[in-house]
């Protein structure tokens, strides 16, 4: 093998890859050759040998080796054609159906003998849905080894995407190992080129889970190098005066609800740091719906009260504008002296040169928006407090941006992900910690159902009959579009699918993460907006606005997902004075996923789940589908790959050591020009 490209090349360069097919790969977000090397599987087909009593797997995976007897294709209704046909197999006959794919009446037209590979269903009579067809030789090789399965796109097969990656690695310039043979030996663990092609091409299950636990470190090792930043700020005096202000105080006791004692002790916290004359590092770690967002306007208010300037940074721009618009209701309500502006991206090129202007010159103290707060183009007068919201989504970089333009800036991130402290103290040791594990008191619980697949009738039902009382709902899939081997929800069908079952007059649309950022954020004001009722989602929608109007959350494949994204995306609802509802399908077989998902059904707390998925949570099944990571990790779970990440840690302390800062060196450089670089570092 003759490793001759750069992986900063284009993809067109990989053997295979043609101009029609490079379009295609562009919208899955590969580009060169490192994105397709990087473009790791989403999961592994469910493999089995054929069996010949398929009326004992209903709802399951399944292989029938047989031979079509015959095949018809049918106008079931407007809009919608069935293709179906009828298989001989050694124990009888099965149907099998496509939908919306005539085409598919002449592809069966064959005597051999295949193995179809797809969903068995009874709601036709007994019928395999959707399946593929492959020859007997073809599939006796899948069995052999573990099949991978990617994101697609329509016109790439998983077959072909296997076939581009494999002959991407034939000519790509690999960088080499950083760890040395000694390091590998007691990590227990792979060179990491092996491991790249290992997690996409494993001899066997074993093979997978060495190669994955390899990157998982590298991923963890890149995070520590990172957010060492964090241990070397939090010692640095803070050289402006600061202190405590009738203002804050004022406001608690104007406030129409009352602190929490969380909430309290959170805000205490920050005060005390701020006005220390020590640069404040510190995190607010609170549940979904918390009240984070007080804290933070009361940090912002005390800054400016002392005759500085705050920056608050959202990852989204309706969510920067939900910041804003809800500050200025309290300058307004409770005359502060505070004078904010907004900064996103949209703005027009007049009306971002007054706000410039307004920051330059210290006439605005506050200023909430988006990325924009770090462009070439952004002056500040006196930053002296910089707060990142949803701090998971902001990378370690961008937060020293803000630092940067002031010598002295403290610093607040606000994470509406709860960890468990053991795994808190590991993950950001450089970072003081607030905790708010109480919900305002006129909050309503919201209520929980685990339900199985044969319950989806009765959710739509349920769902109907909400947004009848004028509310709204979201529903959750793992998918953005169906994905080949993998049976498991995806957005854009379903979306279809709700169109066809739910009444007319509701208003269905989708969102996902391969939106640009403007159609999100516009499909997202116009849900806020009332302008949707249903709105079909995948994990995107965790960081999104707060919508009191929407009552209702279905979370489909809900045993694909760890306990603490199906905690975060059950917050979407239960904002406002209805009642809330979320339901989780349920589509697992095992006893142990039941057990894990009743943890749902039995609290709203987000710490105490976060304990209880860390206490539950095993190897990962090769099949789950990772929408969004924990952090923005692309493959490393910090509840399930805890042993790593402890590994990851104590690895990177040793290189912190005065003694190794050459060999900190090179590791950083090795590390940086591996172009592996999945997190994006969204944590803090």
């Amino acid at each position: 093998m003759v490793n001759v490209m750069k992986l900063s090349e284009s993809v067109s360069l990989v053997k295979g890859i043609g101009e029609k097919t490079v379009p295609k790969l562009n919208k899955l977000n590969i580009y060169t050759i490192g994105d397709l090397i990087y473009d790791l599987p989403r999961g592994f087909m469910e493999i089995h040998e054929p069996i010949t009593d398929p009326e004992k797997h209903i709802g399951d995976i399944i292989a029938v080796k047989g031979t079509i007897q015959r095949g018809s294709v049918f106008n079931i209704r407007k809009g919608t054609i069935l293709t179906r046909a009828v298989i001989n197999y050694s124990g009888g006959s099965i149907g099998i159906v496509y939908f919306n794919s005539p085409f598919m009446a002449k592809t069966l037209d064959f005597t051999d003998e295949r193995v179809f590979y797809g969903m068995l269903s009874d709601s036709r009579g007994l019928s395999i849905v959707q399946p593929k067809i492959y020859k007997i030789d073809e599939y006796e090789q899948m069995l052999l080894r573990p099949q991978p399965v990617y994101g697609l796109t329509k016109g790439i097969s998983n077959v072909q995407m296997r076939k581009y990656i494999d002959n991407a690695f034939k000519v790509a310039d690999i960088p080499v190992e950083y760890l040395n043979d000694e390091e590998l030996h007691s990590f227990d663990m792979p060179k990491i080129d092996e491991a790249l092609f290992g997690i996409h091409f494993p001899n066997t299950l074993s093979e997978h889970s060495m190669a994955r636990r390899r990157l998982v470190f590298h991923e963890f090792l890149t995070f520590f190098l990172e957010t060492h930043y964090d241990e070397t700020y939090s010692a640095r005096p803070f050289g402006h005066s600061m202190i405590e202000v009738a203002d804050t105080q004022r406001l608690i006791e104007a406030l129409p609800f009352r602190l929490t004692n969380a909430q309290m002790n959170a805000w205490n916290e920050i005060e005390r740091d701020m006005c220390s004359g020590i640069c404040m590092n510190r995190m607010v770690q609170g549940d979904v719906g918390s009240g984070k967002t007080i804290i933070a306007f009361l940090a912002l208010l005390l800054n400016a009260a002392n005759g500085h300037q705050g920056a608050l940074m959202a990852p989204t721009e309706v969510l920067a504008i939900q910041h804003y618009e809800g500050l200025k209701q309290f300058v307004e309500k409770y005359k502060l002296p505070i004078v904010p502006k907004l900064l996103i991206g949209s703005l027009n090129t007049k009306a971002k040169r007054d706000v410039y202007e307004a920051m330059k010159t210290g006439y605005a103290n506050v200023i909430i928006g988006t990325h924009a707060l770090i462009q070439e183009a952004v002056e500040y007068s006196d930053l002296t407090l910089a707060i990142t919201d949803e701090q998971h989504r902001f990378g370690v970089k961008q937060r020293e941006k803000l630092a940067e333009y002031n010598d002295d800036v403290h610093i607040l991130v606000m994470s509406a992900t709860p960890i468990p402290r053991s795994l808190a103290m590991t993950m950001f040791s450089g970072v003081k910690l607030s905790v708010i594990n109480e919900l305002p008191a006129d909050r309503m619980p919201i209520k929980n159902c685990v339900v199985k697949e044969n319950s989806r009738k009765a959710a739509y039902k349920f769902i109907t009959d909400e947004v009848a009382k004028g509310h709204q709902a979201y529903v959750i899939c793992p998918l953005v579009e169906e994905t080949e081997g993998m049976n498991l929800e995806n957005v854009i069908d379903y979306a279809s699918t709700l169109k066809n079952v739910l009444p007319e007059g509701i208003r269905i649309d989708y969102l996902h993460g391969k939106m640009k950022a403007g159609a999100k954020s516009m499909i997202m004001e116009e849900f806020a907006n009332h302008n949707i009722d249903v709105l079909v989602s995948t994990t995107v929608i965790e960081v999104g606005i707060n919508v009191p109007n929407a009552t209702v959350m279905l979370v489909e494949n809900a045993d694909r997902f760890g306990l603490a994204t199906l905690h975060q995306l059950r917050g979407r609802v239960g904002r406002g004075d209805s009642q809330s509802y979320c339901i989780f399908i349920n589509t697992g077989k095992s006893d142990a996923t039941a057990q894990r998902l009743d943890i749902l059904n039995r609290s709203n707390d987000g710490f105490y789940i976060a304990e209880q998925d860390l206490k539950m949570r095993g190897p990962g099944e090769l099949q789950g589908i990772r929408q969004t990571g924990d952090f923005g990790f692309v493959l490393a779970d910090i509840y399930e790959d805890t042993d790593v990440l402890e590994s990851a840690k104590i690895y990177a302390d040793k290189l912190f050591d005065d003694d190794n800062k050459k060999r900190l060196e090179e590791i950083s450089e090795a590390i940086s020009e591996f172009g592996l670089n999945p997190v994006d570092f969204k944590t803090i």
